[in-house]
């Protein structure tokens, strides 16, 4: 196995051992296999669906047990490859950007290149899914197969790496939502992808974008050019529908997860509207079907990203995908917990929050 020498065999990494219960121990540094590389993490940011997985949210899903080791959304070089990893052009040393789907390649989805929608989905040897239900990146190294790793340009550092795999779920759920040029998009939730999906509606070509949200992270968006509305102060649907001369948005995109957001963004379409759907919440929704079926209403979900992570980089590098306005904080791997309370208190003016191990 070709390697950096300076390896150790150990390394640091954040363990969940049960629901909300973490540490920072000493593991030993995991060794690429087939097909795979080891990477130096240089940056991981936390993801919404890391506070939930860590907290327990998703039991016997995301993770499969415990302990495990989270975190999906990465930056780093390679140090070392596994066998056959060479041959599809990675070399020592290459600075790279990670994703989290490590699908079968065979099935019908991933042959129509939906891997994202794998259905050898979480079968051993056939599925991984990083940070997710296999081991991830909230550590000193991480190892990955190569259909999960995106040569870093060199215009982008590794805290912007570590936010190409968000900035691609928000393309993803653009593309989902058909955007087209000319659309009025209206956007639930003023989170990282709510933000970074109103970027993407942009780069679509749509005519306007109208963020709803609360709190500093709507001001954020108001500051970033979109229009705001704020769902804690107004009837939120009856607001979009005013702003777009009671007809209602082409598409609206939902960020939060919440279920009563979900109602809101399919009562903000107009007639004929589309809603893509890529917060997932915790709790059953109920759906208005009878407007849905008589207003030919669209609803369909938006799973990650399927093909986004290249295409969205030259977005990032130019500035149209603009990753680094959310960025508000730093940590070590050390301080994990600290930085996991930071993300979780909505009165700390945490967006996104880069861990540098």
């Amino acid at each position: 196995m070709p390697a950096l020498a300076d390896i150790p065999a150990t390394m640091e990494a954040l363990v969940v051992l049960e629901p909300s219960k973490l540490e920072i121990r000493q593991v030993p540094v995991p060794t690429p296999g087939k097909n795979e590389v080891l990477a130096r993490v240089r940056a991981v940011s936390i993801c919404g669906t890391d506070a939930h997985l860590i907290h327990g949210d998703y039991p016997g899903f995301w993770p499969t047990a415990f302990p495990f080791i989270p975190g999906h959304e990465w930056a780093g070089e390679i140090a070392a490859l596994g066998p056959g990893a060479d041959l599809y052009g990675w070399r020592i040393g290459d600075r790279v950007a990670g994703t989290s789907h490590d699908a079968c390649g065979v099935c019908q989805k991933c042959v129509e290149g939906q891997y994202n929608l794998c259905e050898n989905y979480g079968k051993p040897g056939l599925h991984k899914q990083y940070g997710h239900n296999h081991q991830g990146a909230d550590a000193t190294y991480v190892v990955q197969g190569v259909k999960t790793i995106f040569r870093l340009p060199d215009g982008l550092t590794f805290d912007d790496g570590a936010l190409v795999d968000p900035a691609s779920i928000a393309l993803h759920v653009a593309n989902r939502g058909g955007v087209r040029p000319g659309d009025t998009v209206a956007i639930t939730g003023a989170g990282t992808i709510g933000m970074l999906a109103g970027d993407a509606s942009f780069i679509r070509g749509a005519g306007r974008v109208i963020v709803v949200g609360r709190g500093y992270r709507l001001g954020k968006a108001a500051s970033m050019g979109f229009e705001t509305v704020d769902s804690s102060a107004v009837d939120a649907v009856a607001t979009v529908r005013a702003m777009t001369g009671g007809l209602g948005a082409d598409v609206a995109l939902e960020c939060a997860g919440v279920p009563e957001m979900i109602n809101a963004a399919l009562g903000m379409l107009r007639r004929g509207g589309r809603c893509a759907a890529v917060g997932i919440p915790t709790e059953g929704v109920t759906i208005g079907m009878q407007r849905l079926v008589l207003d030919e209403l669209e609803l369909v979900g938006s799973r990650a990203s399927a093909g986004e992570m290249r295409r969205v980089m030259p977005h990032v590098e130019q500035g149209r995908m603009r990753i680094r306005e959310l960025v508000t904080h730093h940590f070590s791997l050390t301080n994990y917990a600290q930085a996991l309370a930071t993300f979780n208190d909505r009165s700390s003016g945490a967006i996104k929050i880069i861990i540098n191990p």
